[in-house]
């Protein structure tokens, strides 16, 4: 047990104790890849060591290899997705996460990211496919991942041997065709295996431009030599194109120079029985970090003011609520919430920042902000000008679209996760709803408690078990809108007490411009769009919705019977309306 002061430097137990000064891995890696007689180079190898030594000792290295299959038409882009998103991606994981589980989580990430930019270019016969090969060493362990015709070899103990099998079709007469690529379908099956390593062995990884050319005794050769990795890496490709190749030519040769004296095979395991913190009070600290105030507590979680102490810089702790200790659904979510906000890079979404010492309880940081909550800011500039609305709503729409970019919908966007910097900037906050496609094995619809008022700007199909996907995250950015230039919400209060799809049904969209009578038809029509709840009659992406809300739309332009007003009034409309359509058309030039 830890003895809990608030002058005491909080420290776990000693048999959580999870980096010793034995701990050491270290590898040399050569890599090369070159178009060959193809017009360009569809091929893409990569690798990643980490610098700093709390994160080669919890990730270890990975190195991918990737090859575009050119029928697709777009397999360079493709392959260079794989490769890169794979290498960003797998160090962004949460620590507790063990390596078979981060690599087939990313790579289903992956798959589906490619499968839809093929859709987007459907007519075009356009896909994104590839095969991949990757590998992370962590510890005394190689974790292989492999899908398609790229592979993997292992050289131990004299003896190289092909880790991975190829996946083809054998049609007959010698033909054949790629069974297996990512990106080929929604569901990706990824052959996954590990190997127990020793000092002194070699890993290769080959597109076919490389094996299909070069035999299994040719690569022995040059890899037991006395070349550098680097150089084994280029004779293999030279001789490869020297063979006449007639396809790119890439290779990764990876050589294990020095292994962890201390095994880590239960590093995972260690991770995730990691202790919740205590309930923290201003004076503590936690690994290197004091606490200087709570922000916010829930009875899901605690937020705190922390200084670190090495650098003085503010920063934001996470904690777990101790009321969910042992609901392990509960930790895995919360262990996801940090992996989600390392992938998130946009200035108007708060940063979850790199730990670089060692953690002695389960939380995690992020950066300070400054500043209030849009809730709280309404509150305090009712009817803000224009100008000062469209700029809060342009960064929130940047901000939802970085999440969108990686997959990701917050899907519990308002007023409340919303800050407002002391500089006037956006930064959207909370991932504790966040949806990730191909990481979710399934859509939880959102359970609104009534004090937290997110009924108010969550899209109501989730109430029937519907992912909306981006058009959640866009009825809430609407409901926001058409909040900031009226005071109201656009259905009223009575939307807080629906619980069925048939209350929905009761409720009726109100005008804004009755509650802001100077907002243009056209406007309040895009704002009616935004917040329909039938999902065929609104928006169907944020760049269409803003483009709306810039610049009238001239089907909104039409006479509406139900729209009457005297002549005056009309008039009045008339000068009102280019008056704003002159405001948001100088905005949307400062801002875009």
């Amino acid at each position: 047990m830890v003895e809990i002061n608030k002058t005491k430097t909080l420290e776990a137990d000693d048999s959580l104790e999870l980096f010793t000064a034995s701990t050491h891995l270290a590898v040399h890696i050569g890599k090369n890849s070159i178009v060959g007689t193809k017009s360009q180079n569809e091929d893409c190898a990569g690798s990643f060591v980490p610098d700093i030594e709390a994160t080669l000792t919890s990730k270890g290295i990975a190195v991918a290899i990737a090859d575009g299959v050119s029928s697709a038409e777009a397999g360079k882009e493709a392959s260079q997705t794989a490769v890169h998103n794979f290498l960003e991606d797998y160090f962004q994981t949460p620590d507790t996460w063990s390596v078979s589980h981060s690599g087939q989580k990313i790579l289903t990430a992956i798959n589906l990211k490619l499968y839809r930019k093929s859709h987007e270019f459907i007519n075009e016969e356009k896909g994104y496919l590839c095969t991949f090969s990757g590998m992370v060493i962590k510890s005394q362990l190689a974790h292989i991942f492999h899908a398609g015709d790229s592979r993997v070899y292992h050289l131990k103990d004299g003896i190289l041997k092909q880790l991975t099998r190829d996946h083809v079709a054998t049609l007959g007469k010698g033909r054949s065709i790629l069974a297996r690529a990512v990106g080929m379908d929604t569901n990706l099956h990824i052959d996954y295996s590990k190997v127990n390593l020793k000092e002194g062995e070699q890993f290769l990884l080959t597109t076919d431009g490389v094996h299909d050319f070069v035999s299994l005794e040719q690569m022995k050769s040059i890899l037991v030599s006395e070349q550098s990795a680097q150089q084994k890496s280029e004779s293999l490709v030279a001789l490869a194109q020297q063979q006449e190749s007639d396809d790119n030519i890439s290779c990764i040769v990876v050589e294990i120079d020095k292994l962890p004296k201390e095994s880590l095979d239960d590093y995972n395991t260690k991770l995730t029985r990691l202790p919740f913190p205590p309930e923290l009070e201003p004076g503590m600290k936690i690994d290197g970090f004091l606490i200087k105030k709570e922000i916010f507590a829930s009875s899901r979680s605690q937020l705190y003011l922390a200084e670190d102490e090495s650098s003085g810089i503010k920063v934001v702790m996470k904690t777990p609520s101790i009321n969910f200790e042992n609901d392990t659904s509960y930790i895995d979510r919360f262990i996801q919430e940090e992996w989600i906000g390392k992938r998130i890079d946009s200035p108007y979404v708060v940063k979850t920042l790199k730990q670089v010492r060692k953690r002695s309880f389960l939380y995690y940081l992020m950066e300070y902000v400054s500043g209030q909550t849009l809730e709280k800011w309404m509150q305090n500039n009712r009817f803000p000008s224009p100008r000062i609305a469209i700029k809060i709503i342009e960064q929130i729409a940047e901000g939802l679209q970085a999440f969108h970019r990686q997959e990701t919908i917050h899907q519990d966007l308002k007023p409340g996760n919303v800050m407002i910097t002391d500089e006037g900037e956006v930064k959207i906050v909370d991932f504790g709803s966040v949806f990730v496609a191909g990481i979710a094995e399934v859509f939880r619809p959102l359970v609104h408690e009534g004090a937290l008022g997110t009924a108010s700007y969550s899209d109501p199909q989730y109430l029937l078990g519907i992912n909306s996907g981006v058009q959640g995250d866009l009825y809430a950015l609407a409901t926001i809108t058409y909040e900031l230039f009226t005071g109201e919400l656009p259905y009223g209060q009575a939307i807080e007490e629906c619980r069925s799809m048939l209350d929905y049904d009761r409720l009726r969209y109100r005008s804004a411009n009755q509650f802001n009578p100077v907002i243009p038809l056209w406007f309040d029509r895009t704002l009616e769009r935004g917040v329909a709840f039938n999902l065929e009659k609104r928006y169907t992406t944020l760049k269409e919705f803003m483009k709306d809300l810039h610049k009238p739309n001239a089907d909104y332009l039409l006479d509406d019977p139900d729209y009457k007003k005297d002549k005056s009034v009309t008039l009045f409309w008339q000068i009102i309306s280019g008056f704003w359509l002159l405001t948001l058309v100088l905005v949307w030039a400062l801002f875009s």
